[in-house]
């Protein structure tokens, strides 16, 4: 497709049928065909190795002094009620309530010295999803959207992108989706709780009395109505995204491959208790299951009660939230270690910042608020080195002291992994130039 209902272009590594017919007008269209061909040669030279991702979203901004960047040396009002305990690597030290992460620290990397532009919830969401600053006007797309954009044009029995559990922010809206891409590109949205005993997605529950044959019948008559449809809102963009939207749900609603794929019913019982039972430990389990049945890309709801932002009651709430992503989180670099997946799954956890190295004053009990000039985040597999310590904070973690890592520089780490282009381009309707990533180098360090 290469209109967008948004006013962008869709820019692709392949060319469809429908594309090379078009080839001669795509200047009018604001893309250019020496961009299509250089897309293709990056697709070609990524297609010997697929790198899938796994983003645990820790929504609302984790306290990074009392988990990965503990001060037990500062005063009681800074380093707070936890203590830290040593880890499998020599010098690495994580929070008490993290003894699984721990005793797996070989399989990720921390990167003490993150800052980003922003302390607004939102905001920070879109940055850290992306690496692209939010406007009103021009909403960035989140990693899985840009790599479902340059990688996957192929028909398919899975989606290539899945969001597991909502995810939204007070007056920015839902981050990481599709953004300036179009609605095509936002994920299959399992709102469902995968720690539930009726969990189920709803899609694929077609009555039983409807056969596959039937299913098509009816398909083939809404393509009938549509086509009619079709030639009335031609010229409306909507029109042309709303077509993939219904050629991509009507094929999963009949694949026993993606309906398979989300049955967690299927997993030993041993496994689901690994992972843990509850949302963030079966939300990532299920995760795994996707990717094996070829999704590329899931992000998981990393939360089972409060959510990250604890501007009060911080230690019981981190009581509550720490064990639970210890668990799920460990229990998955294990897991996909042991089945010869992690070198080819990047697994990303991470808020959207900090939180303040001083604990405040609330009434209902200390918390922390909102901090982004330094905070920590953790990634493993899909190439990045592992036991890796990157950057340090003062003192007090309040401040970067060593190697500072931006949001674009972890956003660029992330599209090296994954084979993406950075420097992909296209171009708005009113002949904007748009960059997929136009900041941010490599952490060479992880690489």
């Amino acid at each position: 497709m290469l209109g967008l209902m948004d006013g962008t272009i869709d820019h692709h590594a392949g060319l469809s049928r429908r594309e090379t017919l078009c080839v001669g007008g795509l200047s009018a269209f604001g893309i250019h065909l020496p961009n299509v061909l250089r897309a293709q040669a990056a697709a070609s030279e990524r297609a010997g190795r697929q790198v899938n991702c796994v983003l645990l979203w820790l929504l609302g901004g984790p306290s990074h002094i009392d988990m990965y960047d503990m001060k037990p040396l500062a005063p009681a009002e800074i380093r707070g009620e936890l203590n830290p305990i040593p880890t499998k690597l020599p010098g690495l030290e994580l929070s008490e309530l993290m003894p699984n992460m721990a005793a797996c620290a070989d399989k990720f990397s921390v990167i003490r010295s993150m800052h980003s532009y922003s302390p607004t919830h939102g905001m920070g969401d879109h940055h850290l999803m992306s690496g692209n600053r939010y406007s009103s006007s021009l909403v960035p797309p989140g990693f899985g959207a840009m790599l479902t954009w340059q990688q996957e044009r192929r028909a398919r029995q899975t989606p290539p992108f899945v969001q597991i559990g909502d995810l939204t922010s007070t007056n920015y809206g839902r981050p990481g989706l599709g953004g300036y891409l179009g609605r095509t590109y936002d994920p299959f949205l399992v709102k469902a709780d995968p720690n539930s005993s009726s969990f189920a997605v709803q899609e694929f529950a077609t009555p039983e009395s409807i056969s596959s044959g039937r299913l098509s019948d009816r398909q083939g008559l809404l393509s009938a109505v549509d086509q009619f449809q079709s030639r009335v809102e031609s010229q409306l963009e909507f029109a042309r995204t709303h077509d993939e939207f219904q050629q991509r749900a009507f094929s999963m609603i009949t694949s026993e491959k993606a309906k398979n794929a989300f049955d967690l019913s299927q997993e030993p019982v041993t496994t689901r208790d690994t992972y843990g039972r509850n949302r963030v430990g079966q939300g990532l389990l299920l995760a795994r299951r996707l990717l094996e049945a070829d999704v590329r890309f899931v992000t998981v709801k990393g939360y089972v009660r409060y959510g990250w932002d604890h501007h009060p009651e911080v230690f019981p709430r981190l009581r509550t939230e720490v064990p639970p992503y210890d668990q799920g989180y460990s229990a998955l670099l294990n897991d996909l270690s042991d089945r010869g997946m992690l070198d080819n799954t990047l697994v990303i956890t991470a808020g959207e910042f900090g939180r303040t190295p001083r604990l405040n004053s609330d009434p209902r009990a200390p918390g922390r608020d909102h901090w982004n000039r330094c905070f920590s985040l953790t990634m493993g597999g899909g190439g990045i080195r592992t036991g890796q310590v990157l950057g340090a904070s003062d003192k007090h973690a309040a401040e970067i002291a060593d190697r500072p890592v931006s949001v674009p520089d972890f956003a660029a780490t992330v599209y090296h992994a994954l084979g993406l282009d950075k420097n992909a381009e296209l171009r708005t309707l009113d002949d904007r130039p748009m960059l997929a990533l136009p900041e941010g180098k490599v952490i060479k360090e992880l690489i």
